[in-house]
């Protein structure tokens, strides 16, 4: 089997791509910048040859092609090699569309939140069916050990993104995927580093809705607008919708009836229980150990699609008790002296306004303190800052990592939030305002979608000492 070198490969998508590879029987080397847990440690359990930097001699001479990752761009040296050389090249969504993907039942999980947690849930659910289902998600799954599998069975699921494929190609990564069963989660404006506008956005989720074919299915929140925007622009496929506030339907069922196709009703205000309804019919009660309305959506999302290709949900509901979800997603990472500590994976206030309501309706008047790095590409843009402090209003406490580079006035940011709120130029300074601020019984999250330094980690090892 031939060789191939993947750059920016421990990135949470590449490093499935090169799991599958692996799996494949390809003999897989690759290279990045910067390089940080989960998916390093996965990487390293492969046993994958990893260099660090793009440096053009990390890329062997045996190398039949090299899988370029959507990090980067012209101008980088080994992107430059690579064209110089005259070598075979590709993205990875289109290699996981070629080699992995033909003859399979794909499931696409798409959605600016939660695409994560959906896949994995939906892919344990085929699993606890017998499916043996193959996967690709942007995290290292609890349940399954890995980000990514081939898997033996008819089914595989991908974590469908909308983040473009590479520097020679625009389109987002999920167009190539061509799935058979597509859930359509949510839909905020995010990634302003490629999109001017939601409706931009829009646009890309249109040209999914496009391929999935007329036999297939699309699962779509039907609480949500912007996604009703997207089908007014044309469907060929039959539609079911998912939802739990019966006053905010923006998706019609197809079927005519009254509310969402599937729907959740609360025995639990944390979200940690709840009732399942298949148009208005109890399908039945799960307890599991997921907090917030979000998740209970994820769950309502993954079940109508596992059902769709023939798994009843009460086959597997039940299942879903013992899900362990996926690393770096309301982590607890450790506790000492009562003070707990989470690792999440936040990139929009969404995501961070959904997770602390959760979290908040579990530990009550306990204290909440958010450790909080503005990474992600539309976080650095600013183009989230006017909606940032309104989304931490859970917290008692926050410190910010400011770095140098941040693109907008961090101050009036702090000067918004309603809790206690500060700023620290690096980690160092971040983890000492922190172990000033904690005290016993306090709730501490880390939240980031990159590597933060390593500080949640740290941070606990502090509380150690």
């Amino acid at each position: 089997m031939s060789t191939i070198h993947i750059l920016g490969i421990a990135g949470t998508f590449m490093g499935g791509v090169a799991a599958l590879a692996r799996e494949l029987g390809y003999t897989v080397e690759g290279s990045d910048q910067a390089v940080y847990p989960p998916m390093s440690t996965q990487l390293e359990t492969l046993g994958i040859a990893l260099k660090q930097g793009y440096r053009p001699e990390h890329i062997c001479a045996e190398a039949d092609e090299v899988v370029i990752g959507n990090a980067l761009s012209r101008g980088n040296p080994a992107v430059e090699q690579v064209l110089d050389d005259g070598r075979r090249y590709t993205s990875g969504a289109q290699w996981l569309a070629e080699r992995v993907l033909p003859g399979r039942t794909t499931l696409a999980v798409a959605g600016t939140h939660g695409k994560t947690t959906t896949a994995t849930l939906l892919a344990y659910l085929l699993q606890a069916a017998g499916r043996d289902p193959g996967f690709l998600i942007g995290g290292v799954a609890e349940d399954f050990g890995v980000s990514a599998r081939r898997g033996g069975g008819a089914e595989f699921v991908v974590e469908a993104d909308e983040y473009d494929t590479a520097f020679f190609d625009k389109r987002s990564k999920f167009v190539h995927y061509r799935p058979k069963v597509a859930i359509l989660n949510n839909l905020e404006y995010d990634h302003a580093d490629i999109f001017p506008d939601l409706a931009a956005i829009q646009r890309q989720f249109h040209h999914l809705v496009r391929t999935v074919p007329h036999a297939g299915r699309l699962l779509v929140n039907g609480e949500d607008a912007h996604l009703a925007q997207v089908l007014a622009m044309g469907r060929w496929t039959p539609v079911e919708t998912f939802g739990m506030d019966e006053g905010a339907v923006a998706v019609a069922r197809a079927d005519g009836g009254a509310g969402f196709d599937w729907s959740a009703r609360l025995v639990e205000a944390d979200g940690s229980a709840f009732v399942v309804l298949h148009r208005g019919a109890e399908v039945g009660t799960l307890r599991w150990p997921l907090l917030g309305r979000h998740n209970v959506m994820n769950a309502l999302a993954a079940l109508a699609a596992a059902h769709a290709v023939g798994v009843p949900p009460t086959q597997v509901i039940a299942a879903l008790a013992s899900f362990r979800s996926v690393k770096r997603r309301l982590e607890v990472l450790g506790s000492r002296d009562g003070i707990t500590v989470y690792d999440d994976f936040a990139h929009h206030p969404t995501a961070i306004r959904t997770t602390l309501e959760g979290l908040r309706a579990k530990v009550g008047d306990a204290r909440i303190v958010v450790a909080m790095e503005p990474r992600s590409n539309s976080m650095r843009l600013g183009a989230h800052a006017d909606a940032l402090a309104p989304s931490l209003d859970l917290a008692d406490a926050v410190v910010f990592l400011h770095r140098p580079e941040l693109a907008w006035d961090a101050g009036r940011v702090v000067a918004a939030v309603r809790g206690q709120a500060t700023t620290a130029a690096d980690t160092d300074a971040l983890l000492a305002a922190l172990r000033e601020t904690v005290r016993p019984g306090d709730h501490v999250v880390f939240m980031s979608n990159g590597g933060f330094d390593g500080a949640p980690r740290r941070f606990v090892a502090m509380l150690a000492r």
